[in-house]
């Protein structure tokens, strides 16, 4: 089979285009052939002359169906990045746009065939848009869908970490920074990532909707929902800001949804007794969302011991442990080693009392108190290093003026 070899950018073009359509027409015979290909070379030349590169592409895409099942993987990757390349031709932002969008259609429409490729080829078209911010944020977009759908989620993923730098870049809206959260948090969930990596964006997602209308926020329902939920069943995860947003507040006094709230509420602020309570009213609830009645429980009798260890005295009896926990007197060691190894406290077990001493332990939320809380903690830092300080300096002005005082004796 022909290979195609590039030479001139130019020359490339026609070269793919002339290549592409012989395959397409060659069952036909070189009677009718010939003068197609003869005819569809013309073309490319005279929108290459006239700078037309949306036709030019499009020109070279008409075949994409042809080329993706009767050539290889080497040639086929050649012959697509040679149409991709065509979009730095443009200096319009809307037509790289549109050239994007057109490839992006061409690369995307069988996702189950030859992926990893496909995706490598959005890879190589995004590289090429660096003058182009919103057309690379589009084709982001369209590669995430398209490692969903061709189920190679895992060769996207590495990307996530640079997600932050990539919203520099793009300076997209409110809206599109929505589309890529969600769809973001739906990659990570197709790859069955740990709950804490989707969890963070769906976070951001609902983040973005504070300050909007009633309206608006409630288009975050059922995704609120869905992040409660997420929460809720995670075994690792422990404190959280759902509370503070706009988006899932919302659900508080909502008809449908309330009860989801108040489930939030009882694991970021209250003990097992309460979810127990809850749990015997709203079992067919908690069922209908997945929600596994035993580790619930567990969760919440770590939650709990976290809730004990928050007290200011910094010591919790062993009584109070198995009280509220609703345990046996000699599983408390258990469920404090628990506590430890999940990192949700440090602390000391004094058997001989039967105290555990704590020294430092998570906060559930992390809202307005618990600012109040650090922000005076800094300022009496602040004024104990200021005594510091000033003591030190007092010290060196008497040792000053002390060795003063005793060179002038010896004088």
């Amino acid at each position: 089979m022909a290979t195609v070899i590039p030479t001139s950018e130019e020359d490339s073009a026609l070269a793919v285009v002339r290549f592409t359509s012989e395959l397409a027409w060659a069952d036909a015979g070189p009677e009718v052939a010939e003068p197609q290909v003869s005819r569809l070379c013309v073309e490319a030349s005279e929108f290459v002359v006239a700078g037309r590169w949306f036709d030019l592409v499009s020109l070279m895409l008409t075949s994409a169906e042809v080329i993706f099942s009767k050539v290889s993987e080497k040639d086929l990757e050649c012959i697509l990045t040679i149409i991709c390349n065509v979009v730095t031709k443009t200096e319009s932002p809307d037509e790289a746009l549109e050239i994007s969008k057109l490839i992006s259609a061409k690369i995307t429409q069988q996702p189950n065939d030859k992926p990893a490729l496909r995706l490598k080829i959005l890879f190589n078209l995004y590289n090429l848009l660096d003058n182009h911010p919103y057309s690379q944020f589009y084709v982001y977009m369209k590669a995430l869908n398209l490692a969903i759908d061709g189920k190679v989620t895992e060769n996207i993923i590495p990307s996530f970490k640079k997600i932050d730098s990539f919203l520099k870049e793009w300076n997209i809206g409110i809206v599109d920074q929505r589309k890529l959260f969600l769809t973001v948090a739906n990659v990570l969930k197709e790859n069955k990532s740990p709950a804490k990596e989707s969890f963070k964006f769906l976070t951001k997602y609902l983040a973005t909707f504070s300050g909007e209308d009633a309206y608006t926020l409630s288009e975050a329902k059922e995704e609120a929902v869905h992040t409660i939920v997420e929460f809720v069943k995670a075994p690792d995860m422990f404190q959280c800001d759902l509370l503070d947003l706009p988006a899932v507040g919302q659900l508080e006094k909502d008809a449908k949804y309330a009860l989801v709230y108040q489930l939030l509420k009882i694991f970021l602020t209250q003990r097992l007794d309460a979810y127990l309570e809850f749990q015997a009213a709203n079992s067919t609830l908690l069922k209908s969302y997945g929600l596994i009645h035993e580790d619930c429980i567990t969760k919440m009798r770590l939650m709990s011991l976290v809730d004990l260890g928050s007290d200011e005295s910094g010591q919790i009896s062993y009584s109070l442990i198995r009280d509220t926990l609703q345990i046996n007197d000699d599983e408390v060691d258990l469920w404090v080693v628990k506590a430890i190894t999940a990192k949700l406290i440090d602390c000391k077990m004094d058997q001989m009392n039967e105290v555990v001493i704590v020294s430092r332990c998570i906060d559930r939320v992390f809202g307005q108190r618990q600012w109040q809380v650090l922000r005076t903690k800094l300022a009496s830092w602040k004024g104990n290093v200021a005594n510091v300080i000033s003591t030190v300096q007092a010290n060196k002005i008497t040792v000053d003026g002390a060795q003063a005082m005793q060179g002038l004796a010896i004088r």
